[in-house]
């Protein structure tokens, strides 16, 4: 079973618990935007994962770009913060969880972009004007939205 996700769905199972997480809106020098393609949903995604223990939740983003895109960064600032309990996540596991997003503005420093194949099946350097052309996961639209707005306050929602 893939993630499933439910956004606002009466038919969401109710979440027994929270995870935090970390995403990154990596941006070229180009303005170019890195994107993974997830392997659970096919969906396009900003790279991110889950915060362990030991580490930072700035960390926490840098090691999932890393593990998912190949992609070294720096992070240069904060997007937003996203816990809409309208959003629940059925995990592989069985747990519905509401998730806890913190996105990160990021650069890359090294590293060359490619999918792990586990976790993600591609990676791509997008135009913002192409991200129409990508099925994008659909908590992700927000971020990427929120990244792209030029805004110096991270969203709170």
């Amino acid at each position: 079973m893939a993630r499933v996700d439910f956004f606002d769905d009466p038919s969401a199972p109710r979440a027994t618990t929270r995870i935090p997480g970390a995403s990154a809106a990596v941006r070229d020098e180009r303005g170019r935007l890195l994107l993974i393609r997830r392997e659970d949903t096919g969906q396009w995604a900003l790279p991110g994962g889950i915060f362990e223990l030991d580490e930072t939740i700035a960390e926490c983003a840098v090691r999932e770009t890393r593990e998912e895109a190949g992609v070294e960064i720096a992070v240069t600032g904060l997007v937003g913060i996203y816990t809409d309990p309208r959003h629940v996540a059925l995990l592989d596991d069985g747990r519905a969880i509401q998730p806890l997003g913190v996105c990160f503005h990021a650069r890359p420093v090294g590293g060359e972009a490619r999918p792990d194949g586990v976790e993600t099946t591609a990676v791509a350097w997008v135009e913002p004007e192409r991200l129409g052309e990508y099925e994008l996961f659909p908590t992700h639209r927000e971020r990427i939205a929120d990244a792209l707005s030029g805004s110096d306050q991270p969203r709170l929602a």
